[in-house]
């Protein structure tokens, strides 16, 4: 299980998640925010601090042991901002782009570093002497790792399951009984999650990455990445 283990591949996937994961939330924060609730920022929430979103479990001790038992994704998460819905100046609409704003900062992220990474990857720079190369390899790991991890997080919080991103979106296209009753699976959110991850029943949602991965990174960049953290060996 840990022959292949990298202690700076390690430092480089939590770091990645920290940063993805604060993004995510201070983007619900900012949008209900901008939308009338004040509650994240009388928090203290609307900050890149990670240290104010962090999750133990979710933070730290979830993706150290996916990175430790060669998961080919990493996940974690950071503790929820708090938002108070009702305060929302239109509840729907406001409701729709709160849950909808850490997905799309997620993507948002996912396209700039594939940017960056196509950028580098252009200039040939381990063509350079070796005195740079291992600055050169961990700045393509962490570029790669962030495309990654942002898109698994964006594409996992998009599934319609209490209490993820994708259902309170979808809860708002519901008549509002149908609506009251979607929200009583909250309490049981958690255990559906784990079942869906334990049973691999999101296998196919999961096979959608590397698709993704290539788009953003192109042919070349998702070969050259998957060299760098030893998937071709």
């Amino acid at each position: 299980m840990f022959q292949n283990f990298d202690l700076n591949q390690l430092i480089i996937k939590i770091a990645t998640l920290l940063f993805a994961v604060t993004i995510h939330e201070v983007a619900h924060g900012y949008v209900a925010y901008r939308m009338g609730d004040n509650t994240a920022l009388l928090a203290g929430r609307l900050t890149l601090n990670p240290i104010k979103h962090l999750d133990f479990v979710g933070s730290f001790l979830m993706p150290a042991i996916l990175a430790l038992s060669s998961s080919p994704f990493i996940f974690g998460y950071a503790k929820p901002v708090p938002v108070n819905f009702a305060r929302l100046r239109n509840y729907r609409r406001g409701t729709i782009y709160v849950a909808s704003a850490g997905v799309l900062a997620n993507l948002a992220l996912a396209i700039i570093c594939g940017v960056l990474f196509r950028i580098l990857q252009s200039l040939e720079l381990f063509q350079y002497n070796n005195f740079f190369r291992p600055f050169i390899t961990e700045l393509f790991l962490l570029l790669g790792y962030s495309v990654m991890i942002n898109i698994v997080l964006a594409v996992f919080n998009m599934l319609p399951v209490p209490p993820l991103d994708g259902s309170r979106v979808l809860a708002m296209f519901l008549p509002m009984r149908l609506r009251r009753q979607f929200a009583r699976l909250e309490s049981f959110g958690i255990i559906i999650i784990m079942f869906l991850l334990i049973s691999n029943s999101l296998r196919s949602l999961f096979a959608f990455i590397p698709q993704l991965m290539n788009l953003l990174l192109g042919s070349d960049g998702l070969h050259l990445f998957l060299v760098l953290i030893g998937a071709f060996r």
